[in-house]
């Protein structure tokens, strides 16, 4: 179940999360039936934005990197959680080579890959560091900003097997989206690689896995009676798109005014008075780069040299040539007097905690994935692990429940959506 926590909210609960928690029991039922015809990935956090009225994923990352934003007191879930995953994979697995991104200078991500390694070493696993960097050929030890250490050794290929100089491992996990491709050391292995590679962002696509995500919406909708809208995003897709020489920015537009509308429709049926808007973002990568705010198609006409460089290239110097145009949710939660967005991390199919995502400098209607942001973990209110939504309908960790469902229903189109991929590229 999902644990039972605090959030930075004590507003009034509201409709859309009343309905969810009414329809519990329903929800759970449904759910142990689709992780029985689904293999959920390994790990995956999913960032959230909760408008009052809607309640929607604005991204789902399947090589999260945050495990050390976590509250400590999730530990046991995460372990638990590890272990299920594991036995899904390869029940004999007694070692792990992990694989973390290359940008080491970032010590706050190989935090994270501290905590994950901390997470399957609790568990019962033997776990190493494998660094794919060309230019690592001795083991290095990085000092943490925390405390203690990492040891980051250099990979070796042997024949169908990656390990280290003497490290032969069951199984191979990635914490690296191989935004730049998949190397040749990763190919062909006979060991388990989790997640496989073929969903790092050289092919993965959000708009394959929004695509997925409206299927599912659309179910669960059905399921306990309510507009998908409420829980899914519009957006549309755009290709052959160059910022650089402002190729493909008609085409955008006309997209823009599409969506736009759609929005403007909604909004009139259910009386909402905001003014819609759009955020565009490459159609692939992370950390936040390659995203912008639209609120009328003609601020696409105006882009400045520096706006269109900065959409232009996203991770590792990679082009953008296809974007997603994801309609804006608006956060109404606030931390401290700042913008706020929750996120929400899983392993197998298990929520496992959370936090929120919060900028002092970022608009209700900006990315908050952006430099400036900070975590502020989600805490235990009680010493339960189970989630008690039996409570007064206004206790905050009701809206936990909410947002737990709405991210397993993300993960669930990860699912999916990596099922999909998986006839595509291992045919």
């Amino acid at each position: 179940m999902v644990p039972h926590l605090t959030t930075a909210l004590t507003g009034p609960l509201l409709a859309l999360e009343r309905q969810i928690l009414d329809a519990l029991p329903l929800i759970e039922h449904w759910f142990r039936q689709q992780w029985q015809n689904h293999s959920a990935p390994f790990y995956a956090s999913v960032d959230l934005r909760n408008a009052g009225y809607k309640l929607a994923p604005v991204d789902t990352n399947l090589f999260p990197a945050g495990f050390n934003n976590l509250n400590t007191a999730f530990d046991p879930l995460c372990v638990q959680a590890a272990m299920s995953a594991v036995e899904k994979i390869c029940p004999d697995t007694r070692q792990f080579l992990l694989i973390p991104e290359n940008h080491t200078r970032n010590l706050h991500y190989l935090e994270n890959i501290a905590s994950l390694k901390a997470i399957l070493q609790r568990a019962g696993f033997a776990v190493r560091i494998g660094s794919l960097l060309p230019e690592l050929t001795a083991p290095q030890e990085v000092i943490l900003p925390q405390g203690g250490s990492l040891l980051l050794e250099p990979v070796q290929r042997h024949g169908n097997r990656l390990g280290l100089a003497d490290y032969d491992p069951c199984a191979i996990l990635l914490n690296n989206d191989l935004s730049g491709g998949v190397p040749a050391l990763l190919q062909g292995l006979s060991q388990p690689v989790v997640p496989p590679p073929f969903a790092g962002w050289s092919t993965r696509r959000k708009s394959r896995h929004f695509s997925a995500y409206r299927e599912v919406a659309k179910e669960f909708s059905e399921l306990i009676q309510i507009d998908p809208w409420f829980l899914d995003p519009y957006f549309s897709q755009c290709s052959n798109v160059n910022f650089a020489d402002r190729t493909g920015l008609d085409a955008i537009q006309t997209q823009v005014s599409e969506v736009l509308e759609k929005i403007r429709l909604k909004y009139r049926e259910y009386h909402i008075d905001q003014s819609p808007f759009l955020i565009l973002k490459a159609d692939a990568g992370t950390y936040g780069m390659g995203i912008m705010t639209i609120k009328d198609p003609a601020e696409l006409g105006q882009l400045n040299r520096r706006q269109r460089n900065k959409m232009a290239v996203i991770k590792e110097g990679q082009a953008v040539h296809e974007v997603l145009l994801q309609e804006g949710v608006p956060t109404f939660e606030t931390v401290e007097g700042a913008v706020a967005e929750p996120v929400v991390y899983m392993i197998d199919h298990f929520v496992v905690g959370g936090f929120y995502r919060v900028h002092t400098e970022r608009g209700v209607d900006e990315n908050l994935n952006a430099p400036g942001a900070r975590f502020v973990p989600l805490a235990f209110e009680t010493p339960a692990m189970a989630a008690d939504c039996t409570q007064q309908p206004d206790a905050p960790p009701n809206r936990f429940y909410t947002y737990g469902v709405v991210a397993r229903l993300a993960l669930l189109a990860a699912a999916r959506e990596l099922e999909q991929m998986a006839e595509i590229y291992t045919a």
